[in-house]
């Protein structure tokens, strides 16, 4: 009964909930994505009044794979490993705010 409750427990902390960006265009504020974020990583303040923010949402990360033969044959040259290195890049959410503070438009990328 405990290794099903600790899975139940487990899945139910993982569970994230996905935000409808597009039902937020209008009625968000900065003000409401600093207090959810955090302070963004990069920010500018345009000429008319738009502000730009930014905010990092996952950090990417590198790994190697390889094809290394574990076992060894007498008699027989066993070719050296070689590694393949991957790179999982960063997430990004992009948030555009008018003049009036509200949230314009909204954009996740990869870098």
């Amino acid at each position: 009964m405990m290794p099903v409750l600790f899975a139940v427990l487990l899945l139910a902390g993982c569970a994230t909930q996905k935000i409808d960006w597009s039902a937020r265009v209008g009625n968000y504020t900065y003000d409401q994505a600093v207090m959810e974020f955090g302070p963004p990583d990069k920010y500018a303040k345009l000429s008319d009044g738009t502000a730009v923010a930014e905010w990092l949402t996952h950090r990417g990360y590198v790994y190697a794979t390889s094809d290394y033969y574990p076992f060894y044959t007498p008699g027989f040259v066993v070719p050296p490993a070689t590694y393949t290195v991957n790179r999982v890049p960063d997430d990004f959410l992009r948030l555009t705010f008018g003049a009036d503070g509200k949230l314009n438009a909204w954009k996740k990328f990869y870098r």
